[in-house]
Parts: C-alpha cells; sequence; structure tokens
C-alpha cells in the first residue's frame, strides 16, 4: 500500500481525490485543518471495503515554517511517501485594488508558497526511493483569467509554472511532477456564482455541463498509475470543452 499524500482532504475536490485513490488501494494521508463528516464516512468505507485507508492528519498549510516538521513526522508514522497531491488552496476573489494586502499575502501563501515547500520535503523521501508522483492543482483561470480572479488565478500560473521546471528537476530519478486545470464545478469554492453563471458557464463548454470533484479525481488517480509513468511536466485540463 503506497502513501499519497492530499492536502485540503476535508471537501471538494480534496475530499473526491482521497476518497478515489483510497478506492483504487493506495493509504491516503489525508491534510486539512479541520476533520467532516465526509471525509470521516470516506474513511469509514476504506476501513470497510478492506482495499485502501485514509487517514486524517490536521494542519494549517498557511503555517508554512511548520511544513517541514509535518513532513517529517508523516514519513517517520508511516513510511516513505509515494504520491502528493497539493489540493489544498483558498478561492477567494475580489477586484485586485479592494483587496487587503494580507488577503493576497495569505493567497500566496496557501495556494503557491505551501505547495513549494510542502514538494520539497515530500522530494527528499522521493528522493531516497527514486520513485513518486507529485499532482499540483491548478486552475483554468490561469489561463483564461476572470473578472474578480486576479491574485487567485496569479497563484494557479505560477503552479504551472513549478510543474514544468521541478519536473526536469527530479525526472532523472524516477519522479513525475504533473498539474491539473479543472474547470468551474459544483464545490464550495463555487457557490459564490448564482444559478445564471453557472449555467452560462456551462453554455460555452463542449458538453454543456460543468464539471464534477470525481472527474477531477479520475485524473489524479490517473497520474498516480502505471500507466502515467512517462507522462510528466504537462498540465491536464479537466473543463468539459470550455478552452476547447
Amino acid at each position: 500500500m503506497r502513501n499519497i499524500v492530499v492536502t485540503g482532504a476535508s471537501r471538494g475536490f480534496g475530499l473526491a481525490i482521497a476518497a478515489a485513490l483510497a478506492r483504487a488501494g493506495e493509504r491516503v494521508i489525508a491534510v486539512a485543518r479541520s476533520e467532516t463528516a465526509e471525509l470521516r464516512a470516506a474513511a469509514d468505507a476504506a476501513a470497510r471495503e478492506q482495499r485502501g485507508a485514509i487517514e486524517f492528519r490536521r494542519f494549517d498549510l498557511a503555517d508554512t515554517g511548520g511544513i517541514g516538521e509535518l513532513a517529517g513526522a508523516l514519513r517517520k508514522e508511516f513510511g516513505p511517501l509515494f504520491g502528493l497531491v497539493n489540493n489544498a488552496g483558498l478561492g477567494s476573489g475580489g477586484q485586485l485594488t479592494l483587496m487587503k494586502d494580507a488577503d493576497v499575502e495569505q493567497l500566496l501563501r496557501v495556494n503557491l508558497l505551501a505547495a513549494m515547500v510542502l514538494s520539497k520535503y515530500a522530494l527528499r523521501s522521493m528522493m531516497l526511493e527514486r520513485a513518486g508522483r507529485i499532482v499540483n492543482m491548478s486552475s483554468i483561470v490561469s489561463a483564461t483569467g476572470y473578472t474578480g480572479l486576479a491574485a487567485y488565478a496569479a497563484t494557479k500560473a505560477g503552479l504551472i509554472g513549478f510543474t514544468r521546471s521541478l519536473a526536469r528537476e527530479v525526472g532523472a530519478l524516477g519522479i513525475t511532477v504533473n498539474a491539473i486545470a479543472p474547470g468551474f464545478a459544483e464545490t464550495d469554492m463555487t457557490r459564490g456564482l448564482d444559478a445564471a453563471q453557472r449555467e452560462q458557464i456551462a453554455r460555452r463548454s463542449a458538453l454543456k455541463r460543468l464539471i464534477t470533484p470525481r472527474d477531477v479525481a479520475g485524473a489524479v488517480e490517473f497520474l498516480m498509475s502505471a500507466a502515467a509513468a512517462n507522462i510528466t511536466g504537462i498540465t491536464l485540463t479537466v473543463d468539459a470543452g470550455g478552452t476547447a
């Protein structure tokens, strides 16, 4: 059973990813600020099915100074880390000129800096094993833009540049690094959109619908699988054809 860390695993994409990986037989170390009833239910389901497992560990990734200690503790408790899914992120938006400086800094810290620092420490375990997978959760707005999401889009675009360069740094050691760019989905982060906005987004997509967290989870499961062993440095778009 391989160890895969999934951040922001208590809800939305992270919860779906944790459940899918557990069903695939992986041990998921679910990192989030708090444990939700939905995450507990997913962990109970994994235990009943006796295929994979979900282990919750509480941590606030805004505390970037504590990430090294977290990574060391996880490796000591569970053994070598095979995978890391940098999914945790803040979805707060607003016109840049009206945002507080502290809010912009928090977006950068949680969405980008935390992913980079956690990758740094997880890689030390992967390099010793000469194997590993990192998946960074970006967004289509990193390429398309969206009104009121300038700071958010900047953090997601940063993850794509990070992904491409890191893939080259660690590829010779058998470690792959990829990104996923989801489109708009029915998650807590898009609850701020009204019905008309969601309908407009769906109409513009090739498939005339929004994606679901399960769609993104399937993409992560693939990138963690043996079938994706020679895929690295790419950004996989999952958006129902919204950017086609």
